[in-house]
């Protein structure tokens, strides 16, 4: 059996940026499947707090140069790349200047969430794909985390489902506790349109919040976990609803077994 390709997305992971249980979490499971043989690729923003010199971050030029849409705007995507230090693992950094260059992550110096946080993550989901596909790299499983990565299992069933590179890859959303209160403005549909995509498929996104992005990566994800046994009554009524098969939730096994036998099972 070939070793079973795994891109990880996420909004951070340690030793570059921690904020919040993600960045471990993102740090400590794919080395769990580099050693257990699986073919690892990370994918993260570049956000303004990561010192480019210190972790040796440096431009990709091959990969980078293409333009991503959000909304009638056309972003330049530039790719970097470091290695994490004590392990054999690369992590890809989308950036762009408009979206990644403050020294700030969600919030401002007055710890103001962002307006543009939704042009963010559909620029950040967008340029993910983009990527890979310029990798030229397979991934049989895409696993998401948190809601600024919740798009991709949407475009993966919808703009690039006939896509070589992504024709047999399934997606799974981890859920964590980082909800925001904002409320995003009413064009959030119109921007995170992709071709083969109608506002009917991103209806769950309608209200334009946080809730909106955990349902749409619910929605279209083929297997959805809870990192936390402990959630907030809104998320647990999104996660209630799912169908048991897609939802998998803490039990007693350890982690790594458990996403182990999620991907194997996944991938058939």
């Amino acid at each position: 059996m070939s070793k079973l390709r795994i891109l990880y997305v996420a909004s951070e992971i340690n030793p570059f940026l921690k904020t919040s249980d993600v960045a471990d979490f993102v740090r400590k499971l794919p080395q769990a499947m580099q050693e257990r043989g699986m073919e690892i690729r990370i994918l993260v923003p570049r956000f303004g707090l990561i010192n480019e010199r210190k972790n040796r971050l440096h431009e990709v030029v091959r990969l980078s140069g293409i333009n991503i849409a959000v909304g009638d705007d056309e972003k330049p995507l530039i790719i970097k790349v470091a290695s994490i230090p004590t392990a054999k693992l690369q992590v890809y950094f989308i950036d762009n200047e408009d979206y990644f260059q403050r020294k700030y992550v969600f919030h401002d110096k007055e710890n103001r969430f962002y307006d543009d946080n939704d042009e963010r993550a559909i620029f950040f989901c967008k340029g993910v794909l983009e990527t890979v596909k310029k990798l030229g790299w397979a991934p049989d499983i895409v696993h998401c985390n948190d809601w600024m990565t919740s798009l991709i299992p949407l475009y993966l069933k919808t703009t690039y489902k006939n896509d070589p590179m992504f024709k047999d890859t399934k997606s799974v959303f981890t859920v964590y506790n980082n909800s925001f209160e904002h409320r995003f403005a009413g064009d959030i549909i119109e921007k995170a349109r992709m071709m083969d995509i109608n506002d009917e498929m991103l209806s769950e996104l309608k209200t334009a919040d946080f809730q909106g992005f955990i349902r749409i990566g619910c929605a279209y994800a083929d297997a959805v976990v809870r990192a936390e046994e402990e959630s907030s009554d809104s998320l647990n009524a999104i996660l209630n609803d799912l169908p048991e098969h897609k939802f998998d939730s803490v039990e007693d096994e350890d982690v790594t077994d458990r996403y182990y036998n999620l991907y194997t099972q996944l991938a058939g």
